[in-house]
C-alpha cells in the first residue's frame, strides 16, 4: 500500500496582482546623462501604447518566481503517467521535436515557391508511404487538422464515390462502443445515424448489422479497437456484409496505438480511416492542440481526395490542385506540417520492429494494469482488451463512492485521473490507458494508488468522497464552474 503521497508542498500564491506595488519596477537604470525626451515625440503618438490600466508593478525576481511556481502546479508527462483512456497522452521523444524545429522545416512558409519546398514535400510525400504501408491502404491524404475533422473528410469521401455511382443513401450506422465524434460527424455531413447496441461481450452486435444494413446505409462508422479497449473480432465479416449491399466500413483509427506493426485495416476489409498524428505518432497531445488526422483511403476512392494533391514529374514534387472528381480543399495549405514532421521523424526512428514493439509494450501494460486490479474493481466486459481496460465503479457505490471520487482521491496520490464516466456502455466508467511509455515501476506505483483507493472506500469512503485533500483548491462546483465562469479579475 502507498503510505506516501508523491505531491510536493508549497505555499498559497498570490495572484500577481495582489503582489503589486504602486511604483516597483522590475527594472532600474542609471540617471539620464543627456535630456529627457517624451516618447511619444520621439517615436510618434500613433507608436507609443498608453498605460494599462491596473498593470501589476512587481519587481524582477517576484515575476520570476511567480511564472515559475505557477509552471510547477501543471501536471505534465514529464512528471507522470496520463492513464488518459481514449486519449493517448503519451511520453513522445525529444528527438521527434528537436527534427521539428530544424530551420528548413520549421521556417518553411506555406506559400513559398514548390522549387524552395522539395525537402517538405519529400518528408509529406514519405509519410503517406509510410501511413498507408501501416494501414494497408492506397492513398493517404495529410490535409485534415485533426481526428474528428479527418472523420468528417472520410465521410465526404464515401458520399462522393457513392454519388459519382448514383448510389445516394441517406443513413450512417454507428455502434455504441465508438467514439463520441462519429455520430456528430455523420450527422454534420447530412446523414441520419442509426445505432447498433454491443453484445454481451462489448463487441460489435453482427447480426444485427446484419439486419439493419439496406440500400440506404452509406456505411458503418466502428472503433477499433471500440472504446472498450477490445478489438472487434468480427470485423472482416462485418466488412463482407457492408460490401455485399453496396455499404463502406469506415474506420475511427484513432486507436491505432494497439495495432501498429500488429494488424491493418486494409486488410480486413476498411475503406476509410483516419489516424490521429498527435495521439499515435508523436505530437504531444492536449491542450487544443495541434494535431493532424490524415486520411487513409482505399483505390477506388484516390480520384476524390482532397486538393491539393503531391505529384511527381521528372525528379521533382509538386501540388496538384487541378483534379476534377476532388472533393475540393479541406482546409488551408496541405496539414499541419510540423505535426507530420514528427511523425515521419518517429516512424523513421523506430522502424518497423520498433513500432510492433511499441504496440506490444502498449498492450501488455493495459493488460497488466487489468490483471493487477481485476481484484478491486469491477470489469463489466471480460472480452480481451488491447491498449486500454475499463473498469466500473460498482463495487465502490455499493459505499456511495462514484468513479469520479476515485478520480479526485487520485490526484491526492500524485497522479493525473484517468477518463471518468467514459465509455457511456459502462456505468460508473474507469477507463484506463498506460501506453508503451510506462516502464513498471510507474504502472506498479499506479496500480497501488488505485488499491489504497479501493480499500479506502471501503473503510473510509468520506475521505474519498470528500478528495482531492492535498491540492491548493478543494472539490469545487464543477457545474457553477463550467456555467458561470469568472474571466475577469477585479480589484477590490
Amino acid at each position: 500500500m502507498i503510505t506516501k503521497v508523491r505531491n510536493h508542498i508549497s505555499q498559497n500564491e498570490a495572484l500577481l496582482f495582489e503582489r503589486s506595488s504602486p511604483g516597483k519596477k522590475a527594472w532600474q537604470l542609471p540617471g539620464l546623462d543627456v535630456p529627457p525626451v517624451e516618447a511619444a515625440e520621439a517615436l510618434g503618438a500613433e507608436n507609443v501604447r498608453p498605460e494599462i490600466e491596473d498593470f501589476p508593478e512587481v519587481s524582477e525576481v517576484e515575476a520570476l518566481r511567480h511564472f515559475t511556481r505557477l509552471s510547477t502546479w501543471n501536471y505534465a508527462i514529464d512528471y507522470g503517467m496520463y492513464p488518459l483512456g481514449s486519449c493517448t497522452m503519451k511520453y513522445n521523444p525529444r528527438v521527434n521535436e528537436v527534427v521539428a524545429r530544424l530551420e528548413g522545416l520549421a521556417w518553411a512558409h506555406p506559400y513559398q515557391p514548390e522549387s524552395l519546398s522539395q525537402g517538405c514535400l519529400e518528408v509529406m510525400a514519405r509519410l503517406e508511404a509510410a501511413l498507408a504501408e501501416i494501414t494497408g491502404m492506397d492513398a493517404v491524404t495529410l490535409q485534415p487538422a485533426a481526428g474528428a475533422h479527418g472523420e468528417l473528410t472520410g465521410i465526404l469521401l464515401i458520399r462522393a464515390l457513392l454519388e459519382s455511382r448514383g448510389d445516394s443513401r441517406k443513413k450512417i450506422l454507428i455502434p455504441d462502443s465508438a467514439h463520441g465524434t462519429n455520430p456528430a460527424t455523420a450527422a454534420i455531413a447530412g446523414y441520419a445515424v442509426e445505432n447498433i447496441p454491443s453484445n454481451a461481450n462489448g463487441l460489435l452486435d453482427v447480426a444485427a448489422l446484419e439486419r439493419i444494413v439496406d440500400g440506404g446505409v452509406a456505411a458503418l462508422m466502428v472503433t477499433n479497437p471500440n472504446t472498450l479497449g477490445v478489438f472487434e473480432q468480427n470485423i472482416v465479416q462485418a466488412a463482407e456484409i457492408l460490401h455485399a449491399k453496396g455499404a463502406m466500413l469506415y474506420m475511427d483509427g484513432a486507436n491505432m496505438n494497439a495495432l501498429v506493426g500488429i494488424a491493418r485495416p486494409g486488410d480486413f476489409g476498411v475503406d476509410v480511416l483516419h489516424l490521429n498524428l498527435h495521439k499515435t505518432f508523436s505530437t504531444p497531445h492536449g491542450g487544443g492542440g495541434p494535431g493532424a488526422g490524415p486520411v487513409a483511403v482505399k483505390k477506388a476512392f484516390e480520384p476524390f481526395l482532397p486538393l491539393p494533391r503531391l505529384n511527381r514529374t521528372r525528379g521533382k514534387w509538386s501540388l496538384n490542385y487541378r483534379r476534377k472528381r476532388s472533393i475540393g480543399r479541406v482546409r488551408a495549405f496541405y496539414g499541419n506540417f510540423g505535426v507530420l514532421v514528427r511523425a515521419l521523424a518517429y516512424i523513421l526512428a523506430h522502424g518497423g520492429p520498433g513500432l510492433r514493439n511499441a504496440t506490444v509494450d502498449a498492450v501488455l501494460n493495459a493488460v497488466y494494469i487489468r490483471k493487477r486490479l481485476e481484484p478491486f474493481f469491477e470489469l463489466p466486459y471480460r472480452s480481451p482488451n488491447m491498449h486500454e481496460v475499463v473498469f466500473s465503479d460498482l463495487r465502490q457505490e455499493a459505499h456511495g463512492v462514484r468513479t469520479g471520487d476515485i478520480a479526485k482521491r487520485l490526484i491526492d496520490y500524485g497522479f493525473h485521473p484517468y477518463t471518468v464516466s467514459f465509455p457511456l456502455i459502462v456505468h460508473g466508467a474507469l477507463m484506463i490507458e498506460p501506453t508503451e511509455t510506462e516502464g513498471k515501476l510507474e504502472l506498479d506505483a499506479f496500480i497501488e494508488a488505485m488499491i489504497s483507493i479501493a480499500q479506502e472506500a471501503e473503510t473510509d469512503p468520506q475521505l474519498v468522497k470528500s478528495a482531492p485533500h492535498h491540492t491548493r483548491t478543494s472539490r469545487v462546483d464543477e457545474v457553477a464552474a463550467a456555467r458561470k465562469p469568472v474571466l475577469r479579475w477585479k480589484r477590490a
